[in-house]
């Protein structure tokens, strides 16, 4: 199938939920397994459930074990064990084996396209190794060598085609990175930045071989890390599909505006309580969202620094201490820049000085305070185990929505 008739399939898939299912049966089945797996989880469940076990053993056996276990992992157990039932039996062992491991660990990442050899033996002897993994599973695998049974490193792919045939393949043994088999998918993402473009080799408890994953996975990792992100920094579900209803879509998104008002009803308040302070200044009221809005933006900032340091397991709540003091220090030093012109700004334009300067103080302080909760808050979360992308930002928002309307309206009771 050509690409631009499996997009326009897709597509139509997408848009046509009454006729999702017969559309997916339209494609060939050596493709189905590949589309299905680029589909959300949610249309992947849906499709698999009005697809029998026939049509379903057909698809995965044109599919890599790894793959197949992708797929699998979202079909209920009962169903699962009837389908391994009926799949050739050297698929079958290898997804068995895969389905073992967390799906969100090194080993759930893995791959089995691998061939494990002595550092000893000569090339002649690996091409007849190779020979046979080829027939077995039809792709060229990835050569791990091994010394007294640890991994030694990897032989690369362009030396088969220069080295004599009577060598033995130890003098072009090249280190590969390694990682224990339990270890996240976070962990796994920080070897691949420190070796990009590599593989890396998943090791048991014993450092044996257990698999090995390639770079093109850890980049589709990378991928739907950044759209989850995404996802959670908006407060959208992850099942959410541009297509869908708009019933879908309340049902997806209302929770979370909910908190978002009771937030907001939290940020009003405070302004409550400055109404007489309001009703003399009236020109206050124009001010207000600038100094808000101005914290909101800094804390947002620091909390996307915050979070990737976190992902990169550069820092934890323990050692984060130089990392707070720095975003206090640099949102007052923000606040002394932005500060500066907003004051400028107020008196030439309302030949106002003293309001100038309560909202030049005011700006400094909200930018301090959005330095501060924008980096312990993340740090917070992620202690108690949440996650910081997805959590973060409405305590944040609030936090400086409501210090910024305080300070701001405080300091013009006071000073005004």
């Amino acid at each position: 199938m050509n690409k631009e008739r499996q997009n326009n399939l897709l597509y139509s898939m997408l848009s046509s939920p009454e006729n999702r299912v017969r559309i997916f049966r339209e494609i060939p089945i050596n493709n189905q397994g590949f589309v299905l797996l680029n589909l959300s989880k949610r249309m992947q469940e849906e499709i698999i459930s009005k697809l029998s076990d026939k049509e379903l053993v057909e698809l995965l056996e044109y599919l890599d074990p790894d793959e197949a276990t992708d797929l699998l992992q979202s079909i209920d157990i009962k169903r699962r064990k009837r389908l391994l039932e009926k799949l050739g039996k050297e698929i079958r062992k290898k997804v068995e084996f895969l389905l073992r491991f967390d799906p969100r660990t090194a080993a759930g990442l893995m791959s089995l396209d691998y061939v494990e050899v002595n550092k000893s033996i000569t090339f002649e002897q690996l091409s007849e190794i190779i020979k046979r993994h080829e027939k077995r599973t039809g792709k060229f695998p990835a050569v791990l060598i091994v010394e007294d049974g640890f991994l030694a490193g990897e032989l690369p792919p362009h030396v088969l085609a220069i080295a004599k045939r009577e060598e033995k393949i130890g003098r072009y043994v090249e280190k590969i990175p390694s990682i224990r088999y339990d270890k996240d998918e976070s962990e796994v993402l920080a070897v691949f930045r420190g070796h990009p473009h590599n593989k890396i080799v998943v090791l048991d408890k014993d450092e044996s071989i257990l698999g090995i994953i390639y770079s093109d996975d850890i980049l589709r990792l990378i991928k739907k890390r950044s759209l989850s992100s995404l996802r959670d920094f908006a407060g959208v579900s992850e099942e959410e599909n541009v297509l869908d209803s708009a019933l879908t879509k309340v049902r997806n998104r209302y929770k979370w505006l909910i908190i978002n008002l009771a937030t907001a009803f939290l940020a009003a308040s405070v302004v409550g309580l400055f109404q007489e302070t309001i009703s003399k200044f009236v020109l206050l009221a124009v001010y207000m969202p600038i100094v808000a809005g101005m914290g909101g933006n800094a804390g947002t900032q620091t909390l996307a620094v915050v979070v990737r340091g976190l992902a990169l397991k550069e820092i934890e709540l323990k050692t984060a201490r130089g990392v707070i003091i720095n975003e206090i220090l640099a949102g007052g030093i923000n606040g002394i820049i932005n500060g500066i012109l907003v004051t400028a700004v107020a008196i030439l334009w309302n030949k106002s000085p003293m309001l100038g300067l309560i909202i030049g103080l005011a700006m400094v302080i909200n930018l301090i305070i959005a330095g501060f909760f924008g980096a312990i808050i993340p740090l917070i979360m992620k202690q108690l185990g949440k996650d910081p992308a997805s959590s973060a930002t409405i305590f944040i928002t609030t936090a400086t929505d409501v210090f910024g309307f305080f300070i701001f309206l405080g300091l013009a009771t006071i000073m005004l």
